[in-house]
């Protein structure tokens, strides 16, 4: 097992906290986004996927013989873009009165 010093963990976290915060202002404006045009919101709903498309199961002859997990959660913008979908599903079902169920 490999222990770190007081100084490496004080080294990784800082690292972290850096990254985060260089992250931030992006993750502000995805959130800042409005959604108030019906072409833009269609565009959101067909580029940002409604589940992880990484996600999968390989089978063989009917068994489940590898399973790759979703990994949408390692994207950095993972929660941003899910609501920024969200808010254009919301959007387009309650100011354009579109059937939404298409896009789920």
């Amino acid at each position: 097992m490999i222990e770190l010093s007081h100084q490496q963990t004080m080294t990784q976290y800082s690292l972290i906290t850096l990254i985060t915060a260089a992250l931030q202002p992006i993750r502000q404006k995805l959130d800042a986004i409005e959604v108030q045009d019906s072409f833009v919101a269609h565009t959101l709903c067909k580029l940002i996927p409604s589940r992880c498309p990484f996600e999968r199961q390989i089978q063989l002859f009917n068994r489940t013989i590898l399973y790759i997990p979703p990994l949408c959660k390692l994207n950095p913008f993972y929660e941003q873009l899910v609501c920024l979908r969200f808010r254009a599903l919301v959007y387009l079902a309650d100011q354009c009165g579109e059937d939404v169920t298409v896009y789920c």
